[in-house]
């Protein structure tokens, strides 16, 4: 799998190959080219001794200090050392290969006046699995994630470190000499376009995007299999009530959780039952109204990281005409509104499979199904602390999606007085998004063990698919088990793909 970075720029599909899937990059032609006629302005301009941001001056408060020609490849070196002041546990390394790849997609096109080499360097450490070790705190959003990418930038001069496969700190120097690289030396202003971008959370952002619509995806299935165990109608789920507030994305999770519901000798057996269910609980008839709108957050989202993904972040830029001129393109601000828009959105779908949960486990409204699903209550006691630990889950994710985008705090000198905290914002999300991956994973567990306790009565295709995913490892309703062991696997079902295509190859695509 090759992925080529255009002068154009690159899809989101591109970022989850090399960050996922380790493509090997390769940088096009057109896109060497535009780099070099970029460079070319920068080298007119150091001729000319013009003053000029990052090329002839000092950075930030130090924008009027002005820099001797003899000095500037020592200013770009300097500034990758003393911006590499993260600190913290390392970044995964799917983020780490994503901010790489989103700064070379910059870089590209054309606009930061660097040579072609600065990014075949970036490309180099992808293809040779060269991870920079990235601390997880130190970006503001703004002058972009400038930390998080000195640390990478710092990799390619040969110093600072690397992550090994072990998940040691290796030093960077050994890991390219070992792979047959050897380090770089910058040129005016390059050090400044290696690490004025939002490629961090942007990263993210998009890595969050593509789990998120699994994710949302995965919480109809098993809010259809609670709905199932519980006995609920599928009456709320018809088209013709969703017409009439026409949101795409609750058309489209409304439609996922009647088709999960067809063919079930569960749902048929109180199907006609006029004294059943006028009104199932909010938890249940208004599952497609939350996880609709979370689609459409997501839909949200997309648009502004597709939007990041066409934009040249960088300052300051070498425009086409010879211009250089300051922007402030690397603010995180719309990176930030968006991951906090998803986390919040992301809370409320975990949140409400856990008040599936809760009714599923209870006696008194879970419609005959037993104690906390256990069929010898009292000296067993089923499922009652996987509730617990969802609940718990769902008070850290109302923490989570409080937005750290409108905790702006200043710095240098003030000269950056306003920040996006959109890296904070990104990595909390991630937070969320696993956090929604657990809740779900009990929601499955519990929806599974509630259609087991309904035999004979067979459960939906949907259903039986579940069953026998988990069955293997969490057995049949009975004496009490070790619970975590389980619960991890279940976890494993839901981050995984394999449950839904198999949901798929029985009932249709599911949106």
């Amino acid at each position: 799998m090759n992925v080529i970075v255009q002068s154009t720029g690159i899809t989101p599909a591109d970022v989850l190959a090399v960050a996922r899937r380790d493509a090997r990059v390769e940088i096009a032609d057109a896109a060497i080219a535009a780099m070099t006629r970029s460079r070319d302005i920068v080298d007119g301009i150091e001729a000319s001794g013009r003053p000029v941001y990052g090329v002839s001056t000092g950075f930030g408060a130090l924008a009027n200090t002005s820099i001797a020609p003899e000095r500037r490849a020592e200013l770009q070196h300097a500034l990758i050392r003393s911006h590499a002041a993260g600190i913290g546990a390392p970044m995964p390394r799917e983020v780490v290969r994503a901010m790489m790849l989103l700064r070379v997609r910059s870089l590209a096109l054309g606009l930061s006046g660097v040579r072609p080499v600065l990014a075949q360097g970036l490309v180099d450490l992808l293809n040779h699995d060269i991870t920079p070790w990235v601390p997880e705190h130190g970006s503001l959003g703004a002058s972009g994630d400038l930390a998080p990418l000195a640390h990478c930038a710092l990799a390619l001069l040969g110093e600072g470190w690397v992550l090994g496969k072990d998940g040691s700190r290796i030093d960077a120097a050994q890991a390219l000499q070992a792979a047959g690289l050897t380090p770089l030396d910058l040129a005016a202003k390059e050090g400044l376009a290696l690490i004025n971008g939002t490629d961090g959370m942007l990263g993210m952002l998009l890595l969050a995007i593509d789990d998120a619509a699994h994710l949302f995806t995965m919480a109809d299935v098993t809010a259809a299999l609670a709905i199932e165990a519980m006995l609920g109608s599928e009456r709320p789920f018809f088209p013709e009530l969703h017409a009439i507030r026409p949101h795409p994305g609750q058309q489209a999770s409304a439609a996922n959780i009647l088709k999960l519901l067809q063919n079930s000798a569960i749902m048929d057996s109180h199907r006609d039952d006029l004294a059943h269910a006028v009104q199932d609980a909010y938890s249940m008839r208004c599952a497609p109204q939350v996880a609709g709108a979370a689609r459409d957050t997501l839909a949200f989202v997309e648009t502004v990281s597709g939007r990041e993904l066409r934009s040249v972040v960088d300052n300051p830029v070498v425009l086409t005409d010879g211009r250089v001129e300051s922007t402030g393109n690397f603010h995180g601000a719309p990176l930030g509104f968006a991951a906090d828009y998803l986390a919040i959105a992301a809370a409320e779908v975990g949140a409400i499979a856990e008040r599936r949960v809760d009714r599923l486990l209870d006696v008194t409204r879970n419609r005959t199904l037993p104690p906390f699903l256990s069929p010898d209550a009292g000296v067993n006691s089923g499922l009652m602390i996987a509730q617990y630990t969802a609940a718990g889950i769902v008070a850290e994710n109302r923490r989570l999606a409080a937005p750290a985008s409108v905790d702006s705090l200043p710095t240098s000198g003030m000269q950056e007085d306003h920040v996006s905290m959109g890296w904070a914002a990104a990595k909390k999300l991630r937070t969320v998004l696993d956090n929604l991956t657990s809740l779900l994973a009990v929601e499955l567990l519990s929806g599974v063990r509630g259609l087991q306790l309904r035999a004979p009565l067979t459960p939906s295709p949907a259903g039986r698919a579940a069953v026998d995913a988990l069955v293997g490892f969490a057995g049949e309703p009975g004496p009490d088990l070790f619970l975590a062991p389980v619960l991890e696997q279940t976890r494993a079902v839901i981050a995984g793909r394999t449950l839904r295509t198999t949901i798929e190859e029985a009932v249709g695509p599911l949106a």
